[in-house]
């Protein structure tokens, strides 16, 4: 029983050492771009009230939440989703501001996948950006530069963000007259790249010929900036011809600042998630199987918490995004510092002075007893393993800063003496 104990549930995992402190400097990186923005921090509760995020906002199904009740009875779930919760948040607090609201944050989410779906944690940090109140193409265009260079800034030398507008498909299913479940049926095939699913379903409507050869080619269109003008070929629907001229006119501003170059387009992305309006986009690196960012236009779901708000959003998938540098062996370097302190164990007063005049000139310190620390070896592996550059050797001495000491870099274990009052200034670092 106690063996169990130590094991974690299903779909969630420890992080610990350098991997936990890799992923922090990874959010702080993906932060950092946010924050040159402009963007401000929102924090919002783990846990919400189940109708904020139920079928009608769009979020994912209810099958995939975790569920559970206060003591009032009140049915609660643990944020599968962060866009949903920062929505309810701009309806109650920024109601009556019409200026662009800039938000950014670093949370976790949870979705109990499907049993099918082994290796999925069910529990991940995202860190993302919501610009609300702003329908203009600008807006489009300021959040995708913010997903590419945050994926440049995390080290990412190859990836791509796919850009769709589900416009162009709810244009196409107006004029066919398709809603309901077959509606819902269509988007499932279509974002599985199903070519037959989306056939079979197609023959079994009684739709015009010419919209169900559009449908058709959904799956199979995407790729380069040709597509959209191919796309356009296919259909004079003017609902899907406003889609296409937006994401053409995206594109040309991509191409001023040079990022069409990680660009390309999918008609056929929809998304499992229900309250994206108009452009949507995925982005893409090597290593893993599944987006490392997603992100679209919301235009209406603000509204359903009492506020209309046009907004576009993008949230990163921390442990996604570790997942694929590791396998494309890309270094998230850690900022190696700060200094073990080794005394003997009647020495604690000595060295409480000595590593408080330490950390009052910005050094870390950890300190250690002679026994804890056993031999040089042991000492420069926990050292390491806790991100320390220097093992500082008091043992007996008194806190005088004129006393010499031993001084040995973790991750050479060459030793070098110095007076504590060169190490107080700065020579260590």
């Amino acid at each position: 029983m106690k063996k169990d104990l130590l094991h974690t549930p299903e779909g969630v995992r420890d992080i610990y050492n350098g991997e936990c402190a890799r992923k922090i400097v990874l959010q702080n990186r993906l932060h950092d771009v946010c924050a040159l923005y402009g963007y401000n921090d929102i924090q919002t509760p783990s846990f919400e009230f189940f109708d904020v995020f139920n079928k009608e906002r769009g979020s994912v199904p209810s099958t995939e939440m975790f569920k559970f009740f206060d003591r009032y009875g009140n049915t609660l779930v643990l944020r599968p989703d962060m866009t949903p919760a920062i929505a309810r948040t701009a309806a109650k607090y920024f109601e009556d501001d019409n200026r662009p609201l800039k938000l950014c944050y670093v949370g976790n989410t949870f979705v109990n996948v499907s049993k099918y779906y082994q290796g999925k944690l069910k529990e991940s940090t995202a860190v993302g950006a919501e610009l609300i109140g702003d329908d203009s193409i600008d807006a489009d265009l300021e959040i995708i530069s913010m997903v590419i260079d945050c994926m440049k800034n995390a080290g990412l030398e190859e990836f791509q963000v796919e850009i769709g507008n589900v416009l162009f498909f709810k244009g196409l299913l107006k004029e066919a007259g398709i809603d309901g479940d077959e509606a819902e049926m269509l988007v499932r095939l279509i974002e599985q790249k199903n070519y037959f699913g989306v056939e079979e379903l197609l023959n079994s409507l009684n739709i015009d010929k010419r919209i169900s050869d559009v449908l058709l080619q959904l799956p199979q269109l995407f790729g380069s900036i040709d597509v959209l003008h191919k796309a356009a070929g296919l259909t004079k629907n003017q609902d899907c011809l406003a889609a296409i001229d937006r994401l053409l006119k995206l594109y040309d501003y991509l191409k001023i600042i040079g990022y069409d170059k990680y660009i390309s387009f999918d008609l056929g992305a929809l998304s499992n998630h229900g309250y994206y309006t108009g452009i949507i986009f995925a982005g893409y690196t090597f290593g893993v199987g599944e987006p490392v960012v997603n992100g679209g236009r919301y235009d209406k779901l603000i509204g359903q918490f009492g506020c209309d708000k046009a907004s576009i959003g993008f949230s990163m998938n921390v442990d996604t995004l570790m997942a694929a540098m590791n396998r494309q062996k890309l270094n998230v370097p850690v900022d190696v510092s700060g200094i073990l302190l080794v005394y003997a164990k009647d020495n604690l007063v000595n060295a409480l002075k000595t590593a408080d005049a330490m950390r009052k000139m910005g050094n870390n310190v950890c300190m250690l007893t002679e026994e804890q620390a056993k031999d040089i070896d042991s000492c420069c592996e926990y050292a390491a393993n806790s991100q320390i550059k220097d093992v500082v050797l008091l043992k007996n001495m008194s806190a005088d800063i004129n006393n010499s000491v031993t001084v040995i870099d973790a991750a050479t274990k060459k030793e070098q003496q110095l007076r504590l009052a060169e190490i107080l200034g700065g020579k260590l670092s």
